[in-house]
C-alpha cells in the first residue's frame, strides 16, 4: 500500500460545522479557488461560478434558504458553488454565435465538473488547516437563492460550503467497505452479510458520538432518507433557469 500525506489526509476528512472566529485570509481564500480550478473540467468548458458571500444580510437568507443551518450565517466563510452556462453563452455571443441551450448534457457537465472543483477546494482548505461543510440544503429554496445571488438565467447555485478552522472534533464516520463499492469486471449484487457488518459498525459510531441517544444503522439511514420529499420542483425551477429543457 501507498502511504503519503495526501491520501492521509483525505481519509482523515470529518464534515465540520462549528468553527473558531479566526478570520480567514483573502489571499487563502484565491489560493483555494485557484486549487480548485485545477481540477478536470470536461472538454476544458470552465463552467462553475464561485460567489463568495461575506454580507450579514445575505447570509441570513442564505441561512433560510438552507432550513436554517446557523453555521451558514456563523462560518468565517461562505462560498456558493454554482453551474454557469451564461458565461460561455456570453463568450459566444461576443463572436456573433447563438450557443445552443437547454441540453441535459451541458447540465450535467456542469453540475459534474462543478462538484469535482468543489471537492478539489475542500482538500485544499483540509491541507491548510481549515474544516468545512456542504450545504446541499440550498437546493430547499432554490428561487430564494437566485433572488439573493442575483443570478441570471443559465445559473444555478448547487451547493455552498463552509469554511474555517474547527471547534469541533467528530470523529470520523465509518464507511461502507470497499468491496461492496469496487466491484470487478461487472456490477455485483449487494451482499447481505457485508451490509449487516457497516450496519453494526455505523450504529456502534452514532451510538458513541450522541452517547446513546442514536444508533442509526445504514439501512435504517438510508431507509428514512430516501422515503422522504425529494425536492420535486428543483426540475421545473433548472428550466425556468434555462437548462435541462431537452
Amino acid at each position: 500500500m501507498v502511504n503519503n500525506s495526501v491520501i492521509e489526509l483525505m481519509l482523515k476528512h470529518q464534515s465540520i460545522r462549528k468553527f473558531t472566529q479566526q478570520t480567514i485570509p483573502q489571499a487563502l481564500v484565491e489560493q483555494l479557488i485557484q486549487a480548485g480550478q485545477a481540477a478536470s473540467s470536461s472538454s476544458f468548458v470552465q463552467v462553475t461560478t464561485v460567489i463568495q458571500v461575506s454580507r450579514p444580510e445575505l447570509r441570513e437568507k442564505l441561512q433560510t434558504a438552507s432550513g436554517n443551518q446557523a453555521y451558514v450565517g456563523s462560518c468565517p466563510l461562505f462560498l456558493v458553488f454554482c453551474a454557469d452556462l451564461k458565461r460561455n453563452q456570453q463568450i459566444c455571443a461576443a463572436r456573433g454565435v447563438d450557443m445552443p441551450t437547454g441540453f441535459t448534457e451541458q447540465a450535467l457537465i456542469a453540475s459534474i465538473d462543478t462538484a469535482i472543483m468543489a471537492q478539489n477546494v475542500l482538500l485544499a482548505a483540509e491541507s491548510a488547516g481549515l474544516g468545512g461543510v456542504y450545504i446541499g440544503g440550498l437546493r430547499n429554496q432554490p428561487e430564494l437563492v437566485s433572488e439573493t445571488l442575483n443570478l441570471p438565467d443559465q445559473v444555478v447555485a448547487l451547493f455552498g460550503m463552509c469554511l474555517g478552522y474547527a471547534a469541533q472534533d467528530p470523529g470520523l464516520k465509518p464507511r461502507l467497505p470497499t468491496k461492496v463499492v469496487l466491484h470487478q469486471e461487472q456490477y455485483q449484487p449487494l451482499a447481505q452479510t457485508e451490509l449487516e457488518q457497516y450496519d453494526q459498525l455505523l450504529s456502534a459510531y452514532y451510538t458513541q458520538r450522541t452517547m446513546g441517544k442514536l444508533n442509526t444503522s445504514f439501512s435504517e439511514h438510508i431507509e428514512k432518507t430516501l422515503n422522504k420529499e425529494a425536492r420535486p420542483y428543483l426540475l421545473s425551477y433548472l428550466q425556468r433557469q434555462g437548462l435541462m429543457t431537452r
